[in-house]
């Protein structure tokens, strides 16, 4: 799915350029179609963004813009329509010392459309580069920053590999990390963004229309497509994820079982005890009770 994602970029024109920045300073990139990133050289800034907190960037991370969310870089956190308009030039930057040093490399779409896999991921994402897994992902890093300092009649040629290469390698650690985190994948990008939001929010009073309306879908056919997909309904599996978590919080943590239904998405502690019981078979009591006992004894987490 990653290289059919990365396919359907290719016919859009690929960019690299490297940017030098000192003392204050930040940009906003805005109107993308199509998908890019940044990535740290030297120094520490900030991603701005629309309608969540900034982040903080050291050198090696990168910011993949899955397609193309208005987002903007700093040298201190700010709200996102305070930063000018990236100013773009063929001119190289100027040499010596600088603050905060980032390649910018995007592939613009003139016509069409990103990937829908693309698409359903979460829009600007960060990640912290893991060289021991993905050892070739340093020297893909030097590819773009020689290839954003070329100018010559094979550049584009070799600026398409490098950028699949790029984005390749980030999108696969990015999966990598949400798969070990616990996230749930599916080859379906639809249903893989509503498992995600179910997951991060499961307190929230799901419907069935609810979730379709997440990834544009009717009712009737986002329950037929779920279904075909994870195995069972969508309510199902919201149930069965509420008490998943719940049993994850009477194992590892002291709250009460009126605060774990709050969290969970349960009116009342009765309502997600007797969801529980039917669930496995025990009371949460008595659930919590048999798991403390086992860590006492040895048996249980450590």
């Amino acid at each position: 799915m990653v290289s059919q994602a990365i396919s359907g970029l290719r016919v859009g024109r690929g960019t690299v350029r490297r940017f030098r920045e000192s003392g204050s300073w930040g940009m906003r990139y805005s109107g993308l179609t199509g998908s890019g990133f940044h990535v740290v050289l030297r120094g520490s800034g900030w991603l701005i963004r629309a309608d969540a907190p900034p982040v903080a960037l050291r050198p090696g991370d990168v910011v993949l813009i899955t397609s193309g969310a208005d987002h903007g870089l700093s040298h201190a956190p700010r709200a996102l329509g305070e930063l000018p308009e990236v100013a773009l030039s063929h001119e190289q930057p100027a040499t010596g010392p600088a603050d905060f040093e980032f390649l910018c490399g995007a592939y613009r779409l003139e016509h069409g459309q990103v990937h829908p896999y693309l698409a359903t991921m979460p829009d600007p994402l960060v990640v912290s580069p893991d060289h021991e897994r993905f050892p070739a992902l340093g020297p893909v890093v030097s590819l773009l920053d020689h290839d954003a300092s070329q100018a010559g009649p094979d550049t584009g040629v070799t600026r398409s590999a490098v950028l699949d290469l790029m984005l390749a390698h980030v999108l696969r650690q990015w999966l990598e990390d949400e798969a070990a985190h616990g996230w749930p994948m599916t080859s379906d990008p639809a249903i893989t963004a509503v498992l995600r939001t179910i997951h991060e929010s499961p307190q929230t009073q799901w419907t069935a229309a609810r979730l379709g309306e997440t990834v544009g879908m009717s009712r009737a056919a986002f329950t037929r497509r779920f279904t075909s997909v994870v195995g069972s309904p969508p309510m199902a599996y919201v149930r069965s994820r509420r008490l998943g978590r719940a049993a994850q919080l009477l194992r590892e943590s002291d709250a009460s079982l009126a605060a774990i239904a709050r969290q969970v998405g349960y009116a009342t502690e009765f309502a997600l005890a007797g969801a529980f019981r039917r669930e496995y078979g025990v009371s949460p009591g008595r659930f919590r009770h048999v798991n403390d006992s086992a860590v006492r004894s040895g048996h249980g987490r450590r």
